[in-house]
């Protein structure tokens, strides 16, 4: 109540997100995000500083796999992409290989991905290069055309993702940013890490204007040595199993005022695979002397590796859940498909809670409202208590659902699709159904986002009322948006 009158509630709420423990009292760390963005300094902390791995050591040889964006699944090829000129396009159309197939890289570069003495247990996720923005600090320039130099464990990831493209950004421009890892598997002398980072790559170079291309996300696992002498295999790739992965952003000017243009679409490979694991750059014999690494024949010696008895271990896709949640924390209740989704409620009697995206919930440039939405609402305790004990989650894209609506192999889904599409507002519809797919109670994310932005005198009380108790607008108003939901689902459930 002393903070509340000391802030106001708008100050309250900021404060809130700063204090990650919830002491109320800020920490410099905790401070750090707003010291940054004030004086636009971010220091390097001593545990960042590079070291010089030594070069003698173990070399790791990966290969790079890259097929093009398929233009036909970006939105403006429908219309010819009419309108935009050829040159906004150039970088993009002209990158139909990865820059380097092939390079060769020590195994002690790999250090970065090894854990901190306090995140040994399995899924206990850590973060390589942590996430510096929030919905209070913004998000980072469009503008720019040439990455920052990396530092500290960001070199390796920018070594990895320089590969495909030379100007790669490893932190990427909106939150959630950055790279996050976890033990997924345990041996007496060797881990396995499972590993997302959230970068993306500008294509375009003056005088032409920027173009950001975002994949949803890199994923993959590193099996290394606890010492990191030794690379036993390294994988890397863009996931393609949903039918749009990557967002792309392009501006018209040179400045952050320039017109915009946005577009998602379509990547069918991004990868970067070890070609086996890592080898001695130089071989001794048992008395220290330096042996030839290739055979009389001229052939490269072989080496023969042992089996890795692991002690411990959980699924990959168990892994990814616990790096998917650290990134987005409201995904800490589950979003299931959509037709999953409506079986599962039916089962459980229990009502859809349902979100539909002109794009793909990850660290993209959409429009304002799907951002603020994640990093706030979907996030906060109440919401995810409520919807975890009322409701059954699901996120979906547009594309998507029209695609189910026009398969009529199955009339049902196709009838659930037809429902949702027919509410759905650009960019972002929040949608409550029955199990049925009967649409009970939606609401615009745009339209959501102006109302909790007035004042409560100001709103009509017809649309939503804000809570008397201490919440922000935001969290208010959806609770509100849900509990009226249920209410007008009564019949249904008691039925």
């Amino acid at each position: 109540e002393l903070a509340l009158k000391s802030l106001g509630n708008e100050g309250l709420f900021l404060f809130s997100s700063l204090d990650t423990n919830k002491d109320l009292y800020l920490s410099p760390e905790e401070f750090k995000p707003i010291a940054e963005k004030l004086t636009g300094v971010a220091p390097t902390s001593e545990s960042e500083e590079e070291e010089t791995p030594d070069p003698s050591g173990e070399t790791l040889s990966i290969v790079a796999k890259f097929q093009p964006l398929v233009m036909e699944t970006m939105t403006k090829s429908k219309d010819g992409f009419l309108g935009i000129s050829h040159i906004a396009l150039s970088g993009l159309r002209n990158w139909t290989a990865p820059a380097a197939p092939m390079s060769v890289l020590l195994a002690r570069e790999f250090k970065a991905f090894l854990p901190p003495k306090n995140k040994l247990d399995l899924g206990d996720p850590w973060w390589i290069i942590p996430s510096e923005l929030n919905i209070f600090t913004g998000y980072l320039s469009n503008n720019r055309f040439y990455p920052p130099p990396p530092k500290g464990k960001e070199v390796i990831i920018h070594k990895l993702l320089s590969m495909f493209h030379p100007r790669p950004f490893v932190r990427s421009r909106f939150a959630p940013q950055g790279a996050v890892a976890c033990v997924q598997a345990s041996s007496s002398f060797y881990y396995t890490v499972a590993f997302r980072i959230h970068a993306e790559f500008q294509l375009n170079e003056p005088p032409n204007f920027p173009f950001w291309f975002s994949p949803g996300q890199f994923t993959g696992h590193i099996v290394l040595s606890k010492d990191s002498s030794h690379v036993r295999e390294f994988k890397l790739f863009v996931p393609n199993n949903r039918s749009l992965n990557v967002d792309m952003e392009w501006l018209y000017g040179a400045s952050e005022s320039s017109n915009m243009e946005v577009d998602i679409g379509y990547l069918p490979q991004m990868e970067l695979e070890s070609t086996g694991p890592s080898i001695p750059a130089v071989i001794h014999d048992e008395n220290g002397n330096v042996l030839d690494s290739r055979d009389p024949s001229g052939e490269p010696i072989q080496f023969v590796f042992e089996e890795i008895p692991w002690q411990q271990q959980i699924p990959w896709e168990e892994a990814a859940q616990k790096l998917e949640v650290a990134m987005y924390p409201f995904k800490k209740i589950s979003y299931l498909p959509f037709t999953e989704a409506f079986e599962r409620a039916k089962a459980e009697k229990k009502l859809v809670h349902s979100i539909l995206l002109w794009a793909p919930p990850v660290p993209l440039p959409l429009p304002g409202s799907g951002r603020t939405l994640r990093e706030t609402v979907l996030e906060s305790s109440p919401i995810l208590a409520l919807l975890n004990e009322s409701f059954i989650s699901s996120w979906s894209l547009v594309k998507e659902l029209e695609e189910l609506q026009s398969n009529r192999e199955n009339e049902f889904y196709s009838k659930l699709a037809e429902l949702h599409l027919e509410k759905y507002n650009f960019p972002v519809e929040m949608i409550i159904c029955l199990p049925n797919g009967t649409v009970i109670h939606h609401i615009n994310a745009n339209y959501f986002l102006d109302i909790t932005s007035m004042k409560p005198e100001d709103v009509e009380s017809s649309i939503f009322s804000f809570s008397t108790s201490f919440e922000d607008p935001s969290t208010a108003t959806y609770l509100q948006f849900l509990k009226e939901g249920l209410q007008r689902a009564k019949p249904y459930l008691q039925s």
